[in-house]
């Protein structure tokens, strides 16, 4: 274990979870399935065994996780100091970093439950059973995290402690978390934070942080030492040749996409495929609040797909909201790749992945990355296929929009002038 001033971690953390037990009416602790909200609340059970307090327990299930965050969950719950676990399965919206058209999705949204990768845990709080007034479908998960503090110290009244499971080594945001002398603390622990809302205190509700300094091997070597219980899809991810200190449980569409879908493809083949159905199979568009289908967008091709792949993936997702507009992009895209093969002779059946990017943006090649920057940008006429605006693809644009409601807004963005143009002619006159 790291030492400092003379006292490891693991004593150290021990002394945080006294202090909080001895000093707060209501102790609450927020646990994801991952390996340090697990080893903290496992540690709490033991401190709280030892002074014959109970705590409470957050649990927010996204829908798209591993079976064996599950199934930890589950042994988590059987700790024996708990006094309720609130394991909340309701319609949050969670960030989408996959799919330039859809910026975030609702978990455990009926609307779409047949494309769910999970059924509803039972006893969970749902959709149909919600106690919480502040709750509405859509909500953020961090307004969540806040408004259930708040809803937390109403119903048990008193002063309320709950505990987060980061550690500053982390990230630097989570160092500042930590560090910062801006903060209100408690009684002047840096290990604590008094909760703000707009800038507005909530007396009496303090974030506390038991393993803010601990590193992954002191994680581990507690799991060991006190023989804790632990998740078992990491020993999946350290055989897979993921190492300690970069296995993660984020969720599969956020920011760390990347590695989190190839993970899932790795480690649970079957959760994998329906989580990929999950982004592609919702009703975009008509439930997650895009104003409009052609603004400026940006994404990112996700590493396990081809530049061709990623071409086939976008236009798919289009055609589940407007298949008008993935016809409209494919007709544009055999006009393209026909005059490549009449005027250069080009084989179509060997069209390369990618070409000099300057040749690229001078239009003077073709490649996969070309057509799919083209469709990524939500380019309506394809000026990066080198066609130009006419009169046919404005006419098609005017069914489109009396067809499509969200496809153009008066408020959408975009660089296209000619685009803009049609914007400020037929949307705000």
């Amino acid at each position: 274990m790291k030492i400092y001033h003379e006292q490891n971690v693991l004593d150290a953390a021990i002394e945080r979870l006294t202090i909080a037990f001895t000093n707060f009416d209501n102790v609450y602790f927020s646990v994801s399935g991952g390996k340090d909200s697990s080893v903290m609340v496992q540690l709490a059970n033991i401190v709280a065994k030892k002074i014959n307090r109970k705590f409470d327990v957050l649990y927010i299930d996204l829908e798209a996780q591993y079976k064996a965050t599950i199934n930890h969950i589950e042994e988590l719950k059987k700790l024996s100091q708990i006094r309720n676990f609130y394991w909340v399965s309701l319609p949050l919206a969670l960030r989408n970093a996959v799919s330039q058209l859809q910026p975030k999705w609702i978990c455990w949204d009926k609307d779409v439950q047949d494309f769910w990768v999970r059924d509803m845990p039972q006893d969970s709080i749902n959709i149909d059973n919600n106690p919480f007034l502040f709750f509405h479908k859509g909500m953020e998960f961090e307004e969540f995290i806040v408004e259930f503090a708040k809803w937390y110290q109403e119903k048990n009244s008193g002063s309320v402690a709950c505990g987060v499971g980061i550690r500053s080594d982390e990230s630097l945001n989570r160092w500042r978390t930590i560090a910062s002398t801006k903060k209100d603390t408690f009684n002047n622990y840096q290990w604590t934070t008094l909760l703000k809302e707009n800038n507005k205190r909530l007396d009496g509700i303090y974030n506390f942080y038991p393993l803010y300094d601990w590193r992954t091997e002191d994680i581990w070597g507690a799991v060991s030492k006190l023989d804790l219980k632990f998740n078992n899809i990491y020993e999946m991810m350290y055989k897979n040749g993921v190492s300690i200190h970069e296995q993660r449980l984020c969720q599969p569409y956020g920011d760390d996409q990347r590695n989190g879908l190839d993970q899932f493809r790795a480690l649970e083949y079957e959760t994998w495929e329906k989580i990929l159905n999950r982004v592609n199979g919702v009703n975009f568009g008509n439930i997650y609040a895009r104003t409009s289908l052609l603004g400026n967008l940006t994404s990112e091709k996700p590493d396990h797909l081809t530049w061709e792949q990623y071409t086939v993936f976008l236009l798919e997702s289009i055609g589940l909201y407007n298949p008008d507009l993935k016809k409209h992009y494919i007709e544009k895209i055999k006009k393209f790749m026909k005059w490549y093969e009449e005027k250069e002779g080009f084989d179509l059946s060997a069209i390369p992945e990618e070409q000099d990017k300057k040749l690229e943006s001078q239009k003077k090649v073709i490649s996969w990355r070309r057509i799919a920057k083209a469709i990524e940008r939500n380019d309506f006429y394809m000026k990066r296929l080198s066609f130009s605006q006419n009169k046919s693809d404005e006419e098609k644009l005017k069914k489109f929009i009396t067809k499509y409601d969200n496809l153009l807004s008066i408020d959408t963005q975009t660089n296209d002038k000619h685009l803009n143009k049609f914007i400020e002619r037929e949307l705000k006159r």
